[in-house]
């Protein structure tokens, strides 16, 4: 507990900290309100005859009239077709696996031990388990059911048409505009080697997808729920450190799989860094962006110890789908955003009950904000997705209408049992 002086200073701080928010941010208002009290004010000690007198003064002939409407017009008309059409969220759906294909943890080590007898690779697995943050309702395809797997094309065709069928069969409508289906298929990567950058991707991803209903109409404003605002793409493939910290290959025993770097998390953080550059000034307001800047200048010219000003991107979002990759992802991104555990729930939720269902992990966490009942109109969402190659990417969302809490949908018979603490590690 703080002493009396710091907790007085520290309050003092903050209201500093918010004045000087608000000054910046309402500069321009604080600035016109002024010369608009001016204005009235000189106006009402004016007689009528020098009213009158200050009105004929500005009369225009015909012509002039004519020629301003046609110049309002003509720029109203440019500005208007020139402006990006608007690219809405009309509707998603994400897949719900059936009972048949979910993995308890003593499913997944039974299976394990049955198809190695590298008693290394099962403890392995074991402690990746237990310190993932996976739960016990995570499904893998059927194909990984069998003993040993099945990781052939008709299989994975069988996964891919399982999943995106099942996602799209929820969402379409007539007259659909754009359909997107973010999935996975993870049948033909169960890796049955020992090489353990490969065994991760076994303990860590699980099957799932997302359909997601886009469309650039203009009058679909009046049913869709987001209206997508920024997008922005980063991608490190140029670096070969990079391009191979998340690699397809074949370990020395002839079996394929995925190898996941050591340095996945550091590359992960180069590629956020790089990515929060181009959003930050897009999204962040005036008075953050201020703050960046001045301490950026301080460090180059005053005293390069100071360290970087992290911008609190709190002020910019109201919610956050944070890649679902695992445990350390989240717990990285809480960490370096400075964000509570009530911003990071949905992604902790959604890897506990889903697992790392890739790129669709983003939206099976927005179905669950939405499920919780705590998305409302104007609400800000910032997803963002990691993946191979390496890529970070950004999606910005406005919330249209406030969300009425879905009675379907992948979270329909859990939700209530959310949120649950997730601890350290889960002895098996």
């Amino acid at each position: 507990m703080p002493s009396g002086g710091v907790f007085s200073g520290s309050v003092n701080l903050k209201y500093v900290k918010l004045g000087y928010q608000y000054l910046v941010n309402h500069f321009l208002t604080l600035l016109l309100v002024p010369v608009m009290v001016a204005t009235a004010l000189e106006l009402a000690r004016l007689g009528p005859g020098e009213l009158l007198s200050l009105w004929r003064s500005l009369e225009l002939d015909l012509v002039h009239i004519l020629c301003s409407a046609f110049l309002v017009v003509f720029v109203g008309t440019v500005y208007v077709m020139s402006r990006p059409r608007p690219v809405y969220l009309v509707d998603y759906a994400c897949y719900k696996p059936p009972a048949s294909c979910r993995v308890p943890f003593a499913t997944f080590m039974e299976h394990t031990r049955l198809i190695t007898d590298d008693e290394k690779s099962v403890r392995f697995q074991t402690r990746i388990l237990e310190r993932s943050g996976l739960g016990e309702d995570t499904c893998l395809p059927p194909a990984n059911h069998y003993i040993p797997p099945n990781p052939s094309m008709e299989a994975s065709r069988a996964e891919a048409q399982l999943v995106i069928f099942s996602a799209i069969d929820d969402l379409v409508h007539p007259n659909s505009n754009a359909l997107v289906v973010s999935t996975e298929i993870i049948t033909p990567n169960f890796y049955q080697g020992s090489r353990r950058d490969m065994l991760l991707p076994n303990c860590l991803f699980r099957m799932g997808a997302a359909a997601i209903l886009l469309s650039n109409r203009r009058r679909e404003a009046r049913r869709a729920k987001y209206r997508l605002v920024h997008v922005v793409r980063t991608h490190k493939g140029a670096d070969d450190r990079a391009y191979r910290c998340v690699y397809q290959e074949e370990d020395h025993q002839g079996f394929s799989g995925i190898s996941l770097s050591k340095e996945l998390m550091a590359i992960a953080g180069d590629a956020l860094k790089s990515n929060i550059t181009t959003i930050g000034p897009l999204v962040l307001p005036m008075s953050e962006q201020l703050l960046f800047f001045f301490r950026l200048v301080g460090r180059k010219l005053i005293n390069k110890s100071w360290k970087p000003y992290i911008p609190d991107f709190k002020l910019a979002f109201e919610h956050f789908c944070i890649h679902a990759g695992g445990r350390a992802v989240i717990d990285e991104l809480q960490k370096n955003l400075q964000l509570s555990a009530r911003h990071v729930e949905a992604s902790r939720m959604t890897l506990h009950r889903f697992g790392n269902t890739s790129s669709s992990s983003l939206w099976y966490e927005l179905a669950y904000i939405e499920a919780k009942g705590r998305m409302r109109r104007g609400d800000r969402v910032w997803q963002i997705g990691f993946g191979s190659g390496f890529k970070c990417n950004s999606a910005v969302w406005k919330c249209l209408r406030s969300i009425k809490t879905p009675t379907d949908g992948p979270w329909d018979d859990c939700v209530d049992r959310y949120p649950v603490d997730i601890p350290e590690v889960v002895k098996l």
